[in-house]
């Protein structure tokens, strides 16, 4: 069984999060991802244990885009190339002689992606930024807390992950199909402030039904409902009630001989429920109730959850350096994933660029006369 994406080409020169947790599925669905950093590596090689769980893989190749012969090197794998994967500001590959109107001119079949943090166009679109203000500007902080207290941040990068990269990953490979069929690649433009506004699902409906979205933690599933909650255990760890329909509720009631809180009112079923949650541990709780079809299940750790039986089963991560690393997390019937380890930086170079060396391709130009070194590495630090 062969990997899905085994012949798939992609050039990533994207850095620190998103981008490279983007071609790490490419690379585990089995493409062949050039990873292209610049002489002293990229900034996340200073974070080894994340460098390594979204970079294995991945050929490691060492190019200084400011050289024009580094630049006419890039074109020439552009030309034998499926994807580019960059994470710049809007303009500086322009500024590089790499925009995607020169790239097309070599390669009409190129899928061009540019994974930034608002976008080619519009107001923002030069801005700097990190997860924290994609989820401000999409409203998504405003709706993560408690009732009355001030938003919270979440410990999932949302608007890294799932608005950027896994967003990104969608339009590549339907640009990749398009290209297929038509022979003509594309400029995918993915922002992750539009791509964490779209997960607004919930809260978006609520406003048009209502003409406002839901107060921080008033909402249906943040907080309004007793049924759908969080409690605090005897051991002072939580457990998570999650039986939102109805019949869910009246199974948990059942279960803890309580079938009278069905007829309470929300108020007097939560103080009820906070009272019953303390009368046992939440290892108690997940034993009593875990498997009984009920939607409840205790809160637990990261560590916990990689221990946890169902993700062991499931298969979910491997040793890399006898530390968990996270496989691809989708099973396929008839086609195999990869693992791979984390290459040194630039363990490829000679291997790659070896066989492309010669005379150099008209139209590089020298970033030096440009903007300077540090903007053009911010690019990729801040806006992603």
């Amino acid at each position: 069984m062969n990997p899905l994406l085994a012949g798939i080409r992609i050039l990533d020169l994207s850095r620190l999060l998103p981008g490279p947790f983007c071609t790490q599925y490419f690379a585990q669905l089995g493409a062949e991802v050039i990873k292209i950093e610049e002489p002293q590596g990229e900034f996340a090689r200073g974070l080894p244990e994340m460098f390594t769980l979204i970079n294995r893989g991945k050929r490691s190749v060492v190019m200084d885009l400011r050289q024009p012969d580094s630049v006419a090197l890039l074109k020439r794998m552009v030309a034998d190339a499926d994807v580019l994967i960059e994470s710049f500001r809007p303009g500086v590959m322009g500024r590089l002689g790499l925009a995607y109107e020169t790239l097309r001119e070599i390669n009409p079949r190129l899928v061009y992606a540019a994974l930034t943090g608002y976008g080619q166009t519009g107001p923002y679109a030069d801005r700097a930024g990190h997860d924290m203000n994609y989820l401000g500007y999409a409203g998504v902080l405003d709706q993560i807390g408690a009732a009355g207290g001030p938003p919270v941040l979440c410990n999932v990068q949302i608007a890294d992950l799932a608005g950027g990269a896994l967003t990104c990953a969608v339009g590549v490979l339907a640009a990749i199909i398009g290209a297929r069929a038509s022979g003509e690649g594309s400029f995918v433009d993915c922002s992750m402030l539009d791509g964490t506004l779209a997960l607004q699902a919930l809260a978006v409906s609520s406003l048009r039904a209502n003409g406002r979205a839901p107060q921080r933690g008033a909402d249906m599933l943040t907080g309004a409902l007793p049924n759908y909650s969080l409690y605090e255990c005897a051991d002072g760890k939580h457990v998570a009630l999650g039986a939102l329909e109805p019949k869910f509720f009246t199974r948990f009631c059942q279960l803890v001989e309580r079938p009278e809180l069905l007829q309470l009112p929300p108020q007097q079923q939560r103080e009820q429920l906070v009272a019953l949650f303390k009368t046992r541990t939440r290892d108690e709780w997940e034993q009593a109730l875990g498997d009984q079809d009920c939607c409840a299940c205790g809160v637990f750790t990261v560590a916990e959850a990689l221990d946890n039986p169902q993700v062991r089963a499931r298969g979910l991560w491997s040793e890399v350096d006898g530390k968990p690393a996270f496989d691809f997390p989708i099973r396929y019937s008839n086609a195999q994933t990869r693992r791979g380890t984390t290459a040194r930086l630039g363990a490829d170079t000679e291997a790659v660029l070896g066989p492309l060396r010669g005379p150099s391709v008209a139209g590089s130009d020298d970033l030096s006369t440009h903007e300077p070194r540090q903007r053009a590495d911010n690019a990729g630090l801040d806006q992603r």
